[in-house]
């Protein structure tokens, strides 16, 4: 059994850091269906901008929000504006491919890719 890469959002922006709330990431609902990632679901971030990668659950941030928030102790590894990758994984015991999700500055969707 492998842990291989199965869902990406490539470059998304964050739009807001809240240290005083219940930690995870939270995302917008748009973004996790494409992406196949699911509420609840262990994530990687890598952050662009300062080189931080962390790992943490998933929030729903509503239909068509763009929300990208980073919530609780991994609101400090953040900043609004930054860019992140955020990155799921699956445990199996074949290759698989993964769905990837190019964003715009404003998190919408303006390409998706499967590797």
């Amino acid at each position: 059994m492998r842990w291989m890469l199965r869902s990406k959002i490539h470059r998304a922006t964050v739009t807001d850091t809240r240290l005083d709330y219940e930690g995870s990431i939270t995302i917008d609902k748009v973004l996790l269906e494409k992406a196949g990632i699911w509420v609840g679901e262990k994530v990687t971030i890598a952050n662009l901008n300062n080189g931080a990668r962390f790992e943490t659950y998933v929030f729903n941030g509503g239909e068509g929000t763009g929300t990208i928030a980073i919530n609780g102790a991994a609101a400090r590894l953040c900043e609004r504006g930054d860019k992140i990758i955020i990155m799921g994984y699956e445990l199996t015991s074949e290759p698989i491919q993964a769905k990837v999700v190019l964003v715009n500055d404003d998190n919408k969707v303006v390409r998706e890719l499967v590797h």
